[in-house]
């Protein structure tokens, strides 16, 4: 971590510490546009790896990581996926006049992008374009000309929705689909080694000061253990994101694995780590006031996203039986 990654993590939470999740989702839309263009304008979040001729700051997958950490941290509602799919996607056609076009305003956070492989989307709602991957071929879709459904999600942070496709228009090639698709299993792993990390963060303040039988519960060695079990989970879920985002940045071809790794185990720290958050909590962590339900529901809706945990189990042994 260099002194511009701890700077850039500290003015993401700064600003979303401006903006609580539980305000965002209990307002008109679900979305919060004037944090989303100052994450852009200010902070250029959507546009991190994107060449500086399109407006883009330039920089690696491992600045991305360190934002959607911090958005995953506070269950912020926000297209950041979408951004860096899509960005990742158009750059990846080669097509300079779509760049073009596109890019400049994604990056500035005035244009909203979301990304599918299979019809489903996150935040396709909000979008201004629909980039659509089908084989190696990418299509830019207008959100206006297809049939759109918003579902009913588990997940209260995050708007998904289905949508059925009537006027597409083909951008061009865009290559084999599985680096984007590796790419986005790595950044939703990130955001989920946030969102466990805060739960850890808050389950153990609460263990501090929560008093029973005369005595912080932090004080009862069996929770302690329990404790430093999801502490030493967090951070080998964060070694697996990182190892996995370090494979993407240098092109190994471990990467697929890595990023498979990455899903698999962040996944099910996030689970593991957002129950123990309900468990300990007791029974306030049940209450629609208290935010323990909105990681739970976040670990568990997060998990089945590009591909479940055991789908990824599935794709690594079939790697490994080659």
């Amino acid at each position: 971590m260099t002194e511009e990654h701890a700077a850039l993590r500290a003015a993401v939470r700064g600003l979303l510490a401006e903006y609580p999740a539980r305000r965002t989702i209990e307002g008109d839309g679900g979305f919060d546009t004037a944090l989303w263009h100052r994450l852009g304008k200010e902070i250029g979040v959507a546009g991190l790896m994107v060449p500086p001729e399109y407006g883009g700051a330039g920089a690696t997958l491992h600045e991305s990581i360190i934002v959607l950490e911090e958005l995953g941290r506070a269950l912020t509602p926000a297209p950041m996926l979408g951004a860096l799919l899509g960005t990742q996607a158009l750059l990846a056609t080669g097509n300079e006049q779509a760049c073009a076009r596109w890019l400049p305003p994604i990056c500035a956070g005035d244009l909203i992008v979301a990304v599918t492989w299979d019809g489903v989307l996150i935040d396709a709602s909000i979008a201004d374009i629909l980039l659509v991957i089908s084989g190696d071929r990418l299509y830019a879709v207008d959100p206006a000309a297809v049939s759109l459904r918003t579902t009913d999600s588990l997940d209260l942070t995050r708007q998904l929705s289905e949508i059925t496709l009537t006027d597409i228009s083909e951008i061009s090639e865009i290559g084999p689909a599985e680096p984007l698709h590796d790419l986005a299993c790595v950044a939703l792993s990130a955001e989920q080694v946030g969102t466990a990390a805060r739960a850890l963060e808050l389950t153990v303040e609460y263990a501090k000061n929560r008093v029973q039988f005369g005595r912080p519960i932090g004080a009862f060695q069996a929770l302690q253990h329990r404790m430093a079990e999801a502490h030493v989970r967090v951070e080998a879920a964060r070694s697996a994101c990182w190892t996995a985002a370090d494979a993407l940045v240098t092109g190994s071809p471990d990467a697929g694995r890595l990023a498979a790794v990455a899903k698999v185990w962040c996944s099910e720290t996030v689970r593991a780590v957002t129950a123990e958050m309900v468990q300990v909590h007791g029974g306030i962590a049940i209450t629609w006031e208290h935010d323990a339900h909105l990681y739970l529901r976040r670990a568990w809706s997060s998990a089945q996203l590009f591909g479940s945990p055991q789908h990824h189990l599935d794709r690594l042994a079939d790697a490994l039986l080659r």
